[in-house]
């Protein structure tokens, strides 16, 4: 793997105005993702993973904003792009999935015409040209019998086969990065492995470099390279996937792994929820859950504190205070 990052995220902001007041749902993040690599962006629910992804692309629907940092795509800060400009990326340079396959796809075109549609619109191919390369992609995703497939309605698609076609056209252009945002949370275990699966093989086939959402730890040990572990719309902990399940630093990336089940008996629990981002507590925003919590912690936010060549920490137990 070439260790050069073809994004760079820098102090992203952005934030929801919101008539009860204004909500930092990205605070200042910053992570890179390297040529051919899967970084995996961890947390719970409302931790400020999807608003990341989505602030990527400059998805952000009002009442949200972008409301600071860079967002370099080789030479090209995403965030200073005209509309046109971004348009050229979007679906041909960087692609997304999402959660929810039923939303991605149309039901009232064939699930064949759509992909053929997502090449057309960035390559000059014939849609002759375009209904064959579709054909292939359905057929890299491992959906059967692609020939008869491809003239198929999403309806007629099961939920584990319309994720699969939303990969296909999420791929029509060959893109540089796949952002994939809790992709196979809807499906059961057994398509979910085969998927984390498919994202191994894609990874390797295209040297392509993929943003991988999820809560689950256990999809973080099967396919990560990098982790950013994310809490409140800020990163507590970064690092290579083994640095962080093997020696997690932060005590909100321990409590996650606590989460899980294990030999040793009953899984832990995180005490407490979420802090409502409109009044955040002052200093660290994790420090009212943290049963390791001094002082400073409620005075003043940490930053981030490198621990050896890829782990960074932001945490006042590592690091000068």
């Amino acid at each position: 793997m070439e260790n050069s990052a073809v994004l760079s995220v820098d102090h992203l902001q952005t934030c929801f105005f919101t008539k009860k007041g204004k909500v930092m749902a990205v605070d200042d993040v910053s992570f890179d993702l390297l040529k051919g690599e899967i970084l995996c962006i961890v947390g719970e629910s409302g931790s400020g993973k999807t608003v990341t992804a989505l602030s990527i692309l400059r998805l952000i629907d009002h009442p949200g904003r972008i409301t600071g940092g860079k967002i370099m795509f080789g030479k090209k800060n995403l965030l200073e792009l005209t509309i046109r400009e971004l348009q050229d990326i979007r679906g041909n340079r960087i692609s997304m999935i999402f959660q929810d396959p039923h939303s991605s796809l149309n039901p009232v075109f064939t699930t064949g015409d759509q992909i053929s549609e997502a090449i057309t619109a960035h390559r000059s191919v014939s849609r002759k040209e375009a209904d064959a390369r579709a054909i292939e992609l359905l057929e890299l995703v491992g959906i059967p019998i692609p020939e008869e497939r491809f003239h198929e309605y999403p309806h007629q698609f099961s939920g584990g086969m319309k994720q699969r076609a939303t990969i296909a056209m999420a791929l029509a252009c060959a893109p540089d990065i796949l952002i994939a945002d809790e992709p196979t949370t809807a499906l059961d275990l057994t398509i979910q492995a085969q998927m984390l699966d498919l994202f191994s093989e894609l990874r390797k086939k295209f040297n392509m470099s993929i943003i991988y959402i999820t809560h689950d730890l256990g999809v973080v040990s099967e396919i990560a390279d990098h982790v950013a572990v994310m809490y409140a719309g800020r990163i507590m902990e970064k690092g290579c996937r083994d640095d962080i399940l093997k020696n997690p630093k932060h005590p909100y990336t321990k409590g996650l792994i606590d989460c899980l089940p294990s030999e040793k008996g009953k899984p832990a629990s995180i005490p407490g929820t979420i802090p409502n981002l409109i009044n955040p507590p002052e200093g660290c925003i994790f420090h009212p859950r943290c049963r390791f919590a001094m002082e400073i912690c409620r005075l003043r936010r940490p930053m981030p504190s490198k621990t050896n060549n890829e782990h960074y920490v932001s945490c006042f137990l590592y690091g000068d205070i």
